[in-house]
């Protein structure tokens, strides 16, 4: 598992796969449902470590 120092500041649903210890599909699981903070980039997630991990420490979703 990842820690948030070796996270980096743009991260993709692998890294959110490795920091939560989760399998794939519930990553995009994740991802497809707000709140969580998320933006596509054609077909590319991308996710904001700021925003990953406020959304983690406030216990959303």
């Amino acid at each position: 598992m990842l820690s948030r120092d070796e996270v980096p500041e743009i991260m993709t649903p692998a890294h959110v796969k490795e920091v939560l210890g989760i399998g794939r599909r519930q990553v995009y699981e994740l991802v497809g449902n707000p709140p969580f903070p998320v933006v596509k980039v054609g077909k590319l997630y991308k996710i904001s470590k700021q925003s990953f991990f406020k959304w983690l420490d406030e216990g959303q979703g």
